[in-house]
């Protein structure tokens, strides 16, 4: 009888496997440096690798023992064992979780049809066919089982085939496929309440949302994951949804970036993402080492569409905190923060402050954000990026006029949240300032914002630096609200301060004329209307009067401040002439030997002296008078309101 017809069992003993048959072995197979017992009938007559190998070794003596070592075989001994009790005759039990590598063990030992009616590989293809490619989470579970025997999978169809079925079942509405889908959402019935040991409660199929499958493929490799994303491009499955789930991928797997995007209105998500971070050593994405982290990411960033989205634009900056974090190479990083700079309209501030993980003095990373800005401004030539579609990634459409402010009132804001570090160098500011054209800002009210907090926590800044920075500003850009701040604000240069006073003074002006001509066509309008308006005509030319005075008032205290500054120049100078007439003077007068009388125990006091005394005295009145116009300025101008708080 053949020792097909005699197997009862496979036992172990250490390294070794035995078939009790009751027959000695005449084949040994080496799998992994675990020796297998076995005979050549069995295998021969089902292997055709074997059955070659076993041709080709020429045995002289057809009774000796034939040993054979299977390199790199698939799935290692414990699969090898699978295919032994197949040999033999045994049932083998199919899963989705060893459907895989059991197609690639049968592949591997050549166990086609030629060598066997209805053999291994057969088989396989059959279970694969029916019971697998057309359940969800079948395929889910054969696609994660493909991870140890990955090289082997990429002579066969076998995964090419589940990412197929896979990326149709997404395409396709979930409720054909039954519910529940999810292996690892939470289990709830249609209809939300838990079920109670899977038993279904009758409820309707709800609808699901176009993100049900993220979670599911997010346990996929890194490999896998690369390869069903690519499969679902080619099958017209929408970009943001794509994005979407690259996002979400990502989010499970690089440190720190869940934390970053809470932007979900779901409460339940926001909590599970800071729950997942928290518990992140006792996750998978914590045993990533940091060179699977680095891969991720820039498997990540090569994946990721060229579309423009809210979401996306901070999920971009989220990305950049990471590769600052892991070190990711520069042209990486390059990359991303052009891909960021072309979309930087639909940034926001708390997104853009990313801190500095370099050993840098200042605290916010403001090298980074002023390439972002450059490379916006040199994208604003070119064609803008295609959005997303609606509604999933929050697309915005607005004029090429609208990006350009949007910007500028996002820089102004992020110079006022930067400029408190007392590291931050002038410098620097100056170049984030200088960084978009004039055209971009209609009012420059946020950048002497910005500039006034920076003057506030800098109080060392020399008026040079000073002056060098609000150089940048066009005062005729300030409206009359940030020109009133400014004139009474004592962090800036006087020089500042005048050119601040003029330029309000027109702007008043121009508003006057402009209100009289108004006053003027509404008061002739009004004598043909009843006077049930004429009242409205009246409270506004009370306000222009009101405005008239103000001026006049602001006109003259801008005189008498010009007028008082020409003064002391004048009597700084004619000071500073008579203190060298009288050095030079003093100077000879104690080289005459007439005036030394030896002997003489007191000295009387020369006309010369007392004029001395009066030169001294005369700077100290000079040092008060210089202190008057600020002081006198501050006092006429104590009522007024801060513009910024």
């Amino acid at each position: 009888m053949s020792p097909v017809a005699k197997v009862s069992e496979f036992h172990r003993e250490g390294n070794d496997w035995f078939c009790k048959t009751g027959l000695s072995s005449d084949i040994n197979v080496v799998v992994d440096d675990v020796k297998f017992h076995l005979h050549k009938f069995p295998l021969v007559s089902k292997c055709g690798k074997l059955a070659r190998m076993y041709e080709d070794s020429r045995i002289t003596d057809k009774e000796s023992l034939w040993t054979t070592v299977l390199e790199e075989f698939p799935g290692g001994a414990d699969n090898f064992l699978i295919v032994a009790r197949f040999c033999y005759g045994a049932r083998v039990d199919f899963s989705s979780k060893n459907i895989v590598s059991i197609h690639c063990a049968a592949e591997y030992l050549e166990m086609t049809n030629e060598y066997g009616e209805d053999n291994l590989i057969s088989q396989v293809q059959t279970f694969l066919h029916k019971h697998v490619l057309c359940n969800w989470k079948d395929c889910i579970l054969a696609l994660q089982s493909c991870n140890p025997v990955l090289k082997s999978t990429e002579k066969l169809q076998t995964i090419p085939k589940l990412m197929n079925a896979v990326s149709t079942m997404v395409c396709t509405d979930p409720s054909l496929f039954g519910w529940p889908m999810m292996m690892y959402g939470t289990l709830q019935s249609p209809g939300g309440s838990i079920l109670w040991n899977g038993i279904h409660t009758g409820a309707r199929m709800r609808s699901s949302g176009s993100d049900w499958w993220y979670e599911d493929i997010s346990y996929l490799s890194v490999d896998l994951f690369k390869k069903l994303i690519k499969m679902m491009e080619t099958k017209g499955i929408r970009a943001e949804s794509l994005a979407g789930a690259m996002m979400y991928y990502a989010r499970k797997y690089l440190p720190g970036l869940g934390r970053w995007q809470s932007g979900t209105s779901d409460s339940s998500k926001s909590r599970r993402r800071v729950v997942s971070f928290s518990l992140a050593k006792a996750s998978s994405p914590s045993s990533m080492s940091l060179v699977d982290q680095i891969a991720l990411f820039e498997t990540i960033l090569s994946l990721l569409p060229e579309k423009r989205g809210r979401s996306f634009c901070k999920f971009l900056l989220g990305l950049l905190r990471v590769a600052y974090i892991l070190g990711v190479d520069g042209n990486c990083v390059k990359k991303l923060e052009k891909r960021i700079g072309m979309q930087l309209d639909l940034a926001t501030l708390e997104n853009l402050l990313i801190l500095n993980y370099s050993d840098s003095e200042t605290l916010y990373n403001v090298d980074c954000v002023e390439r972002i800005i450059l490379h916006f401004v040199s994208s604003l030539s070119s064609s803008q990026l295609p959005e997303f579609s609606p509604p999933s990634l929050d697309p915005v459409t607005s004029p090429s006029s609208v990006p350009l402010r949007k910007v500028a009132k996002l820089v102004d804001n992020y110079m006022a949240e930067v400029a408190s570090d007392v590291n931050l160098k002038p410098d620097k500011m100056r170049s984030l300032a200088a960084a978009l054209p004039e055209s971009s800002r209609p009012l420059y009210d946020g950048l002497y914002r910005a500039f006034d907090i920076y003057f506030k926590e800098h109080p060392w800044l020399s008026d040079r630096d000073k002056e060098q920075l609000c150089n940048i500003m066009d005062y005729q850009r300030l409206s009359i609200d940030a020109c009133a701040h400014a004139s009474h604000n004592d962090r800036l240069p006087l020089r500042v301060v005048l050119q601040v006073l003029f330029f309000e003074q027109m702007h008043l002006r121009t508003a006057l004329a402009g209100g009289v001509n108004v006053a003027n066509t509404e008061t002739a309008h009004a004598v043909m209307i009843p006077g049930g308006r004429t009242g409205q005509e009246i409270v506004q030319r009370d306000g222009w009067v009101t405005v008239v005075r103000q001026n006049q008032v602001l006109k003259v205290d801008m005189q008498k401040m010009r007028s008082r500054v020409g003064e002391l120049e004048e009597e700084f100078q004619s000071i500073k002439q008579e203190m060298k007439k009288r050095v030079s003077k003093s100077s000879s007068a104690m080289n005459s030997p007439r005036l030394v009388k030896l002997g003489c125990k007191f000295l009387l006091p020369r006309a010369s002296d007392a004029k001395n005394d009066t030169v001294h005295s005369t700077p100290r009145s000079v040092t008060a008078d210089h202190t008057l116009p600020r002081s006198s300025r501050d006092s006429k101008h104590r009522k007024s309101f801060s513009f910024f708080g």
